[in-house]
Order: structure tokens, then sequence, then C-alpha cells
């Protein structure tokens, strides 16, 4: 009897391990647990349901679970399916024993399912406007995914779910705009983060791939930390407005050909706004091309209107607020490249900015110097200072450098059209176009400027004055008294000025009150004064040398001897002027030299002799208001001709002059016919001479048409004036 309970024993626990084996290895398929699996779908949403082969169970002895899995399985919302290739899942033995179906694990797989289908299938059940976004931009594209998730005793999945899988394929169009397509790459997906690697892309046509990028869910937005390469990448304009323009908008982008390694982090809300994008990048820029917006086209006489940079070694560091850039390599500013190196900081709306540049086979003009460089020497520029947007520029440092010529400019600060509102210091010691030596500096104390040194070539300057009109840029937005002091001062090649000092205050871009002397190699006077009393500006200038300016203007040739003495008085923007000059001989004056030849047979010989028609004295009374010149009188006489005329200038527009000319034994004839004065003036006796004419000019500047007419008679105006003039004499 005991040996039959002891193998009846070995029997039933030979048979129970046998039968623990099969369930182990082999298994069993039942459709048993079917329902309890559907309604623990339910569990997590009670509108989804699902279609259910049948569940091979494996035991687990160790941990007392029940394996299950079953393949082709089907989950339904609505009409929309997700099809998995299998889902396993572990279920407590001890649950089952007391007919409490609990799941330990769920894993399940899925085959290949349309993106547009699987955001579809959410939507059905879990309405939002972010879903509904996202399947507009999808145009196409493939997911399998692997899925794990961990349930506790109340049957609540745990935090430490994982997903994993792959995309493939897949296009997406935001608003025609942008366009990435192939888009590729694997993904891992736990409760912190989406983490995708060996991520490859289109961007609107351009390559990008990435190792690693990691997305996680802070609050309502999603933030973007990853790294990010290319190989020679051309940036069009949508891809330039996207990612540079709300970071650096004060600069015309145009074209960008690059490669890259960029790490990134960046927010992006759930409506799909970019937030708090930073970069660290290094970049190889092949091509980058720019508006120019500077204004320099006076000192870079060939500047382009795009700005190229080339072969740039290139490093970023962008931040919400702050922008670091260093960078080295090619410029190509005008017509020749040249070597750029330079950093910019921008932080809270300032740039900083140190820039190192060779310019070499390309010309570098200082106009009011007359300086150009040599351009086949090397001339270095370096240029530090900082600009705010849409206000100031502080240039704390401005140098350039060309074999023994040095200019070196400290603390100059402009506003936004490039005026100058202060400056520190600026040394010149350079050689001019024409070899002539330029040495002298500008300081400031106690606010005011001081200009001293031992050579200053002026003559630019003065062109420039003389050819100033009240349309004409400013270049000062600020007031200011300047001391002169210059041991020589070069008007030309011809003259020169000893000792030349005075002093100049300027207020609202005028000279309002001056005084500057200077004395010529003769020891002839140069004087300048400029008073403002009650807002009338009164100027007064004197020049022993008339023609060290009169020469200056282009439609007087042969202009010779002569002083000079300027008055004029200004208010209102309006002006009353008077210029005087004496005893002085003039070769050629167009449209009016073709009269003086035909009115004097003396004037006929002055010019054939080279020495040009003399004159005793010319007088000329104008007014000026904005772009045009009223002249009143213009009257001008010699031993062999004289002239009066009136008429106005319109600045580049129009010329009118009309008047009378006379050889001057006509006018001792006229004049010497007047009963007893006549003969007290002139004599009695009268020669004999050509009639007079009187002319017209008129028309545009470099078209001028003059009308001559013979007279025989003088207007009384022309007698008055000449009687006045042979009483002074």
């Amino acid at each position: 009897m005991k040996k039959l309970f002891y193998r009846t024993l070995f029997l039933t626990l030979i048979t129970f391990f046998f039968i623990i084996l099969y369930f182990s290895i082999i298994g069993f398929e039942t459709n048993k647990f079917n329902a309890q699996i559907n309604n623990k779908f339910k569990e997590i949403h009670n509108e989804l349901e699902i279609e259910l082969n049948d569940v091979k169970l494996i035991l687990n002895p160790l941990n007392l679970s029940v394996n299950a899995k079953t393949l082709g399985t089907k989950i339904k919302h609505n009409s929309k399916t997700v099809d998995f290739e299998y889902i396993k899942s572990k279920i407590s033995l001890k649950s089952l024993i007391k007919n409490d179906f609990s799941l330990l694990s769920l894993e399940a797989s899925t085959k290949s399912l349309e993106l547009k289908n699987l955001i579809s299938f959410n939507q059905s059940f879990n309405r939002s406007t972010e879903l509904f976004i996202l399947e507009k931009f999808i145009k196409r594209g493939y997911l399998i995914a692997d899925i794990k998730f961990n349930f506790d005793n109340k049957g609540n999945i745990k935090d430490n779910f994982k997903i994993n899988g792959f995309v493939k394929d897949t296009k997406i169009d935001v608003l025609n705009k942008y366009k990435i397509e192939n888009l590729n790459f694997i993904f891992n997906l736990d409760k912190k983060n989406l983490k995708l690697q060996d991520l490859k892309l289109l961007l609107n046509k351009n390559i990008f791939y990435s190792k690693e990028l990691i997305i996680s869910e802070i609050k309502d937005k999603f933030k973007f930390v990853g790294e990010i390469e290319n190989d020679n990448l051309t940036l069009n304009q949508n891809v330039i407005d996207l990612f540079i323009k709300p970071y650096i908008n004060d600069i015309d982008f145009r074209k960008i050909r690059f490669n890259s390694k960029n790490n990134f982090s960046f927010k992006l809300s759930k409506n799909f706004k970019f937030e708090n994008f930073e970069l660290k990048s290094k970049i190889n820029i092949k091509d980058l091309s720019i508006k120019n917006d500077f204004k320099f086209q006076k000192i870079l006489p060939d500047i382009k209107k795009i700005i190229n940079f080339t072969d740039q070694k290139l490093e970023i560091e962008l931040k919400k607020n702050e922008i670091k850039i260093f960078g080295k390599g090619n410029i190509l500013l005008q017509n020749n490249k040249n070597k750029i190196d330079y950093s910019i900081r921008k932080r809270n709306g300032i740039y900083d900015f140190n820039i190192s540049m060779d310019i070499k086979d390309n010309p570098l003009v200082i106009d009011f110097l007359d300086y150009k460089n040599n351009i086949t020497a090397n001339t270095k520029i370096n240029i530090k200072g900082k600009k705010e947007i849409k206000k100031n520029i502080t240039f704390n440092l401005i140098s350039l450098k060309e074999s023994t010529n040095i200019i070196e400019i400290k603390n100059l600060l402009l506003d936004e059209k490039f005026r100058v509102i202060d400056l520190d210091s600026a040394r010149f010691d350079l050689i001019d176009e024409i070899d002539n030596i330029n040495k002298f500096e500008i300081l400031k104390k106690n606010k005011n400027y001081y200009l001293k040194g031992q050579v200053f070539n002026a003559g630019q300057i003065i062109e420039n004055l003389l050819n100033d009109n009240t349309n004409s840029k400013k270049v000062l937005n600020n007031d200011f008294k300047v001391f002169v002091e210059i041991e020589k001062l070069l008007l030309d090649k011809k003259y020169k000025l000893n000792n030349f000092k005075g002093h100049l205050l300027i207020k609202d871009q005028e000279i309002i009150n001056g005084n500057l002397a200077g004395n010529f190699a003769n020891e002839k006077k140069l004087k300048y004064t400029i008073k403002t009393i009650d807002q009338q500006k009164i100027t007064t200038l004197f020049l022993d040398e008339a023609d060290a300016i009169v020469n200056r203007y282009k439609f007087v040739k042969g202009f010779k001897g002569g002083s000079l003495d300027f008055y004029s008085s200004k208010q209102n923007n309006e002006s009353y002027s008077k210029l005087k000059i004496y005893d002085f001989k003039l070769r050629e004056l167009p449209a009016l030299t073709k009269l003086l030849t035909l009115a004097s047979l003396q004037g006929i010989a002055d010019l054939v002799s080279g020495e040009g028609i003399g004159f005793d004295e010319f007088e000329m009374n104008f007014k000026n208001k904005g772009n045009l010149m009223t002249i009143r009188e213009i009257y001008a006489i010699g031993p062999a001709i004289s002239i009066l005329m009136d008429g106005y200038v319109e600045q580049n527009k129009l010329i009118s002059l009309r008047g009378t000319l006379v050889p001057a034994t006509t006018i001792n004839k006229a004049i010497g016919s007047i009963p007893v004065l006549g003969k007290i003036l002139v004599g009695s006796k009268t020669g004999e001479g050509v009639f007079g004419v009187s002319f017209k000019i008129k028309g545009p500047p470099k078209k001028l048409e003059t009308t001559v007419n013979p007279i025989k008679t003088l207007t009384p105006r022309f007698i008055t004036r000449t009687l006045e003039k042979i009483k002074k004499n």
C-alpha cells in the first residue's frame, strides 16, 4: 500500500512536471482570454476594440506568470484600424487562479503603418489641433514600432514604457513653404524623451543629417536638443527667412552655400512656433552674399551692390539675446578679393565688432585728403567699435597703414545717418596723390577741438566747399568749436599759406562764428571771417591772390592776377552777396569769350597774345535761396571791354543771362558826347570803334545757346554804371 502511494505520487509529480515543461516550452493556443484582453484595452480607452486570433500561452514558472502571444492583431476605433505583427503579454498566474485577469506587461510590434493613417487613428478618439495640423502637413511616410508597457497592481501603465522603431520615406509640406522629403530616422521613446538617431532629410532640396536628436516635452512645449550636419548646402530665401532672419534681421542675406557641423537646441510650441533657439556651429562658407547697405562708396569707389564672402572659416554661437561670430577668409567688396578677419558679438541689440582687412589690387580713397592708396601695395585696415540697432555707431579705433602712411582715429561717434557726433582724436601722417605731405592731428580738450600740425593739404576740402549747396549731405550732428593752428596750409599745387590760425564755431551744421587768417609766401594775405548777430550771418573773404580760388571753377580758364573781396549776409536761408575782383586777366569764359572777341579788336589781340582780356574791376551782386541764384547785376570794366548783365541760375537745371557788352572806344565816345561832363571825364578826343552788342545766354548748363544783336546806342543804366566806375578811378 505504501509502495502504491509513492508510486502514484511519483507518477503524479512526473506528469505535473511534464505538463509544466510542456506549457513552458510548447504552450497551447486558446481564445479563452480574448475577451479579457479586449476588456483590458477598453480600460485604456473605452472605445478601443481589438481583433485577436487564438492566443498562444506559455508558462513562466519562475516568476509565476503566463506569456500570451497572438499574431495578426488589429486595434480598431470606429472605422480606423492599426495592424500589428504580434502582441505579447505577461499575465499573472495568481490572477488566473483567482479568475481575476491581470496583465503584468504588454509588448507589441506593428506592421508598416502609414503615418497619415496612424495620425487619423489617434484623431478618431483624441481630437486636438496639433494632430489636425500635423495630419495636414504630412503627405507621405511609414512607421514600424515595437511597444512595451508594464502595469502596476491596479492595471495602470507604469512610467517605464518604451516605444522603439523607425520612420522612413516621409514627406512633410508646411504651408507650401518648407518642404521636408526623404525623412528617415530611428526613434526611441520613453516617458522623458523621444530620441531620434541616424536622421536624414531633404529640407527644401537641401540635405541634412544628424547622429542624434532628443525631443523632450516641457509643459505645453517640446524641447529639441541635438546635432546636425550638412555638405555643400545652398540656402534659399525661404530657409534664410526661417532660421536666420528672426535672429539677424538687419542684414539682407541673399545666398549662402556652405557645409557645417552644428549643435543646437530650441523649443517648439504646440502651434509650431520656434522659441529659445541656441546654436554652436563650425562652418565652412564657400559663398555668402549680402546686400550692400553700407555707405562706403566714397572710400571704396568700386564697391559692389552685393558683397560676397568666400572660403570663410566661421564659428558661431547663437542664443536668444546674443550672437558671437568669429571668422576669416576672402571678401569681394570691389573687383578683386581681399583677406578679412573679424569677430562680431550681438547682445541686447548692440553689436561689438573687430574687423581687420588687407586691401590690395583694389582702390581706397580718402576724398577730403586727396589720398589714394597704391593698389599694388598692401593696405592694412583695422576697425573696432560697436553699433546699436537703428542708433549710434561708435568706432573705438579706425586705423590705416600703408608703407609709411598712417591714419589713426580714436572714439569716433556717428549717428544712424553716419553724421559725426563726437571724436577723441585723429592723427594723419601720409603722402597724398600728388606727393604732398599731410602731417596733422585733431584733438579734443574740454569739449573743444584743436586742429594742429605741420602740413595740411586743404585743396580737396576747398574744392568740396566751393561745389557745396544747401541740399548737400551733412556730416555733422553736434555743435562744437574748433581752434586751428597749421604751420603750412596747402591750397593747391601753386599756393600755400603759412602760419594759418584761427577758430570756427559750428552750430546746426553751419559755421556761425569764425576767424581764419594766413600769409602767402610773398607776404600777401588771406582773411576769412564769419559773424552771426540776431540770426543774421555775415561772411567776408579777402585774398590778395584771387586766382587761388577763382581758377578752381572749371568754367573759368586762364584767370590771372587780381585780388578778391567777398561779402555775404544770410538770414532765413536767404543770402545777399557781393563779389569784387580787381586787376585781373581772363583768357576764356565759355559763352562770353565769343562775345568778347566780337566786340573788341583789342580783345582779339589780347587773346592771340595769350595774356587774356584785362579787367580793372569785376563786381557781382546776387541773391541765393535754395537752388536758385538771382544775379542782380554783373559789371566788369577794363581797358578793352566792359560788360553789364543780369539773370538767374537754377542749379543743374537752367541758366538765363542777358546783358550788354561794349568796347572801351565806344564807351569813351558815348560818354565824351555828354556836354561839359564828358570833356572833364574823357577829354574831347574820341576814338573810332565797333558797335556794342546786346546778348542773351540761356539753356541747360551743358547746352547753352547764345544770341547776339548789335546796338548803336547805350542804355542809360550802362552809361550810369560806367560813369560811377570812372569817377572812382
